[in-house]
Formats: structure tokens, sequence, C-alpha cells
């Protein structure tokens, strides 16, 4: 499952590369715009030909899909903090880092330096097999329904079971760039007592837990641009039941870190395509993500060093407003095919 190119060294955090020509990419695709089962997006053609670095390398991921722990991926970078913005996807608001293959990708050196791709070479015909690659129909009840098919609805399609007992994995981390030693060490000594106490019983990925009858808070009615602060443990406990939900929303190991700091509220999140269905969901319930609040791969169990930096999702009622926006931005999108409520 590699799709990288055999005369080209594995790409690291650091390169600059430039993304090839639409031309180029059509050739590494299949009929579902994919390299390994992973799909080049809509959202990505307006990147040909510019110039990125890349941020870090993806050898491994989280499934989010089947909650096996990590998974292998091949030949896969992140550049920069480029990030899905929904447009060929119904406007889902869920703002997932875009996977590139090495195949998608030149390394820029001294003596080549990157040229932009010719417009209309072969830019429409990408666009339009991207596209078509991102809707498919699966079956719901023996009913066949047309949904949403995107890099994170594949993600167990393009990647491999990972045993956690496979060193291998960790030492990847080290060796292809993506951490100095220092800190390297650091998650990993965490990771090993974090793990232990979890297969003791005394840790789990949902820290603080409430009780039968939680609090619930006033609305904030929140905007993008707010400035707020995640409440203290204790009074997120307070809006938790016993099972350490809010109305179904979990607040989890990663999100801890984040109490006690101030955010600006990235988005009201009211569109997601799930990752699970393809199913476009309609979010009801006020649904909050802040810039920068992301999930860092060092301290969700059994998926150590994970690199997706996926966006936490809030309540309002675990923040505070400190100061509101003086540009309220609105989400955009339309519908689209496999529409639920949520």
């Amino acid at each position: 499952m590699s799709s990288s190119p055999s005369n080209m060294r594995p790409l690291r955090p650091g390169d600059v590369v430039v993304v090839k020509s639409a031309a180029e990419i059509l050739a590494t695709l299949d009929d579902q715009a994919s390299v390994d089962c992973l799909p080049f997006m809509p959202e990505m053609a307006q990147y040909v030909g510019k110039r990125f670095t890349v941020s870090r390398r993806v050898d491994k991921i989280c499934d989010t899909i089947a909650n096996t722990g990590s998974r292998r991926m091949y030949s896969t970078v992140y550049l920069e903090d480029l990030r899905c913005d929904g447009s060929g996807h119904a406007g889902c608001q869920g703002g997932c880092k875009l996977y590139w293959k090495d195949a998608w990708l030149r390394l820029v050196t001294n003596d080549a330096e990157p040229q932009p791709a010719a417009e209309g070479d072969g830019v429409a015909e990408l666009e339009r097999l991207a596209e078509t690659g991102a809707r498919t129909t699966r079956e719901f009840s023996g009913v066949p329904t047309e949904v949403w098919r995107c890099q994170a609805t594949e993600a167990v399609k393009a990647t491999e079971r990972l045993s956690g007992f496979d060193l291998r994995q960790y030492w990847r981390e080290l060796t292809n760039g993506n951490y100095d030693a220092f800190k390297f060490l650091r998650v990993l000594a965490h990771a090993v007592v974090v793990q232990i106490a979890s297969r003791l019983g005394l840790v789990n990925n949902l820290p603080i837990r409430g009780s039968a009858t939680p609090l619930d808070r006033p609305p904030l009615g929140l905007k993008p641009g707010d400035l707020v602060e995640v409440r203290s443990p204790s009074e997120i406990a307070e809006t938790l039941d016993e099972d350490g939900l809010s109305r179904g929303l979990s607040f989890d190991r990663e999100m801890v870190s984040f109490c006690g700091k101030q955010f600006r509220v990235k988005d009201r999140v009211e569109r997601l395509v799930d990752d699970k269905t393809g199913r476009l969901l309609k979010i009801n319930r006020d649904c909050i993500i802040l810039e920068g609040g992301v999930c860092s791969g060092e301290n969700s169990i059994s998926c150590w060093f994970c690199p997706r930096q996926i966006y936490a999702y809030h309540r309002e009622s675990w923040l505070r407003l400190v100061a509101p926006s003086s540009e309220p931005i609105s989400p955009s999108g339309q519908p689209g095919p496999g529409v639920s409520e949520s």
C-alpha cells in the first residue's frame, strides 16, 4: 500500500513541496478519485500548482470509525495546516486536516523551483472526478442511500490495523522527523504510565464524571470570534451525567488540558459528514469548536502520537464568555445527500 514514486525519498517535516499539476494527479487516481483508497477531494483542487511546507508525516492515525486504536498509513503527509473547508461536502464544518499522498507532491530543491500548473491543464477534469468521488451509495436497513465520501469516511480502508505492541510505530515517529528526541521521550514516558494505568482500570479516556442530575447552564449564544475560557474540571463535571456525557457529547482526556485557557470561537458546528456512515448530520444543539482547540495525540489511550489534530467539540456550558466578537461569521454550505438530524 505504497504510492510514493520509487525514485523519491520519503518527505519529511520542513520539506518544501509543490502540489503537482492536475494532469499529473489525475494519472495517479482510480475511477473513485483515489490512491490506496484515499480520495483526492474537491476541496484540494484549489491547491494545484502551489507551494507548501510539509508539517508532518502521517505514518499512523487514530480510528474514529470502529475505535480499534491506531492504524498504519503509508506515503502520506500533512501540508502546513491545510484543512478541508467542506465546500465539496455540503458545507461540512469538521475542518479535518487534508491528507496528501507523496505521489501528488514534488519536492522543491534549489535547482528546481516549482512551476505553477498551466491554466486548464486537466483542472476541470480533476475537479469533475473529485466531485464524482465525493459521493457513493450505501445501504441502510436494506435501502440504497446516496451519502458523502471523503478522506475521513475512507480512513479505515486507506489504512491497516496497528497492534499497540508493534514498537516500530513509535520508532517511526522519532526517525521520520515528527518529534525531536526530548519531546518524543516525554510523550512516550507519559504514554507508558497512562497505558499501564488503563490496563489496571485506573484511568480511561473520559476522566471527568458527573451525576444523575447534570446542570444545564443558560445558553451563551456564542459566535465565531468570541473570546472564551474553558471552565475548570469541577465546573464541567457539574454538566456531565454519570457516563461523562453532556447530552451525548463527551469531554475527553485531550480536552482536560484546555481547562482554564482562553480561545477564540472558530465556529458553531451545524453540519458534519458522519465518518461512520457518510451521512450529513444536521446538528441542532450547541456544538462549538475553538481556534487551536485540537487533539494533540499525546493524551488519548491507545492512540499515542496520532497527528490528526481533530477539533474538539464543546458545549456552551463548558465555556465562559470573556469578550464578544466584533465581526460575527456565519457558517456556509448547502445540504446534500444523506442528510439526517442529530
